[in-house]
């Protein structure tokens, strides 16, 4: 006669499988993320389908991305600055506001007629500045949410909820709202950063990391955070990679909406144009709730080349012509993309300092995501000159070349640092 078990274990069990020991307050920060997402995906869609109604010139529409990336370029350094001096969440909170009430200045220009390719310029940099605020102090807080035991779950858990937002769920919003009327896909949006607002503004506890000593001057610490960086020869490596992995990558994605959208070779419409970008997501996502498992079953270096054999296979996925089977080759390559963010943005949080990750996770970026707006004027240039066919080509040429990287990032490369943090670590050392 077997014992009987209650009814309810079931539901504690899948509740706990859930949370994986995250705590209260890991999964207010992941409410607050599923909302900024969301607003981000279905903004990331009517920005550039705006741009393509106002001209149909290759370069103007790239400057769209330009602008909105540059500031990972020219701002990362100091935003790093304020995620180590000030209290993240309540940085975090200001952002969003500020987020608020652009959009609705936006809305309003748009509902006036008076929006221009120069105003979308200035309101795409705009908000790059505040995303890169944002994402740097998200990114530095999490360890003190979560503990450093649990970052994998954590980021696993975090990075598909975003990316189900930024891409799966916004984005075909985003082009029914724009099909209705642009304004109101920017409505929406600014609606998702207040909710986001609501969310940080109830989350408990102080989360501004504790320093040694006195702040510096501001140009003095971002010195720390770079020579961090160039003195880690696995970080350092990482961000030379990954920037050479985004050029050409965002060289792609600031025209593909003029090869997508009609008049384009593939003649979608404003919302076949989001559920196509849509496709990358339902990959994306796999990937990183797998991202723990793909670790052990290929190892980090093997994952890493394999990330950057499938962006080969996004270059080039654009010259077959039905949208559908785009769809599909675009979600099984992304789920290597998906796995790679989590895992890869797991060990600099790992191995960093925490009084230190917010200005060594900018200093990275300005490396890695620097060539973001570089890679888009690129596309722009490229396009324009010899067409979109030339961007797509030259992508993958250039993506294929960082294969080669495999000969340097080896797992044993990877374990090493990773202990040696360990070690410093546990000496009190950095």
């Amino acid at each position: 006669m077997t014992e009987d078990v209650p009814a309810t274990a079931p539901r504690r069990s899948l509740r706990a499988g859930l949370d994986a020991g995250l705590g209260r307050r890991f999964w207010t920060l992941f409410s607050a993320s599923l909302l900024a997402n969301l607003a981000d995906g279905i903004f990331q869609i009517a920005l550039p389908l705006l741009a393509a109604s106002l001209t149909r010139d290759p370069g103007l529409v790239a400057g769209v991305t330009v602008a909105s990336r540059l500031p990972w370029l020219v701002f990362a350094l100091v935003a790093g600055v304020l995620a180590d001096r000030f209290d993240r969440r309540r940085t975090m909170v200001i952002v969003d506001a500020t987020r608020v009430i652009v959009l609705a200045a936006l809305t309003a220009a748009v509902l006036a007629n008076a929006a221009t390719i120069w105003l979308l310029y200035i309101v795409a940099f705009v908000l790059g500045c505040l995303e890169t605020m944002f994402d740097t102090a998200a990114s530095s807080m999490l360890p003190m949410v979560v503990g450093t035991e649990r970052l994998v779950a954590a980021n696993s858990r975090l990075t598909a909820v975003e990316l189900t937002m930024n891409l799966f769920v916004g984005p075909p919003i985003g082009g029914f709202l724009v099909a209705i009327g642009v304004s109101a896909a920017f409505g929406a949006a600014a609606a998702g950063y207040l909710g986001a607002l609501l969310c940080l503004a109830t989350l408990a506890g102080s989360f501004r990391p504790v320093r040694a000593g006195p702040a510096s001057s501001i140009g003095g610490e971002m010195a720390d955070g770079l020579r961090y960086l160039a003195h880690h020869r696995l970080l350092r490596t990482l961000a030379v990679v990954v920037s050479l992995m985004n050029l050409p990558l965002m060289a792609v994605y600031a025209v593909n909406v003029l090869w997508i959208v009609e008049p384009g070779p593939l003649e979608l419409d404003p919302v076949g144009y989001g559920l196509l970008t849509t496709a990358t997501a339902v990959g994306t996502v796999t990937g990183t709730v797998l991202a723990a498992r793909f670790e052990r079953v290929f190892g980090r270096a093997n994952l890493f080349v394999a990330n950057i054999a499938s962006l080969i296979v996004i270059d080039l996925v654009w010259f077959v012509p039905d949208p559908i089977a785009i769809g599909v080759v675009l979600g099984i390559a992304s789920s290597l993309g998906g796995a790679f963010n989590v895992v890869f943005g797991s060990i600099r949080q790992r191995i960093v300092p925490n009084h230190l990750l917010g200005r060594v996770m900018a200093s990275f970026r300005v490396i890695s995501w620097g060539s973001l707006p570089l890679g888009a004027l690129l596309g722009g240039v490229v396009g324009q000159a010899f067409g979109l066919p030339a961007v797509f080509i030259g992508a993958a040429a250039i993506h294929a070349v960082l294969l080669l990287s495999r000969l340097v990032l080896t797992d044993a490369f990877m374990d090493q640092a990773e202990a040696q943090a360990a070690a410093n670590a546990g000496a009190g050392g950095f």
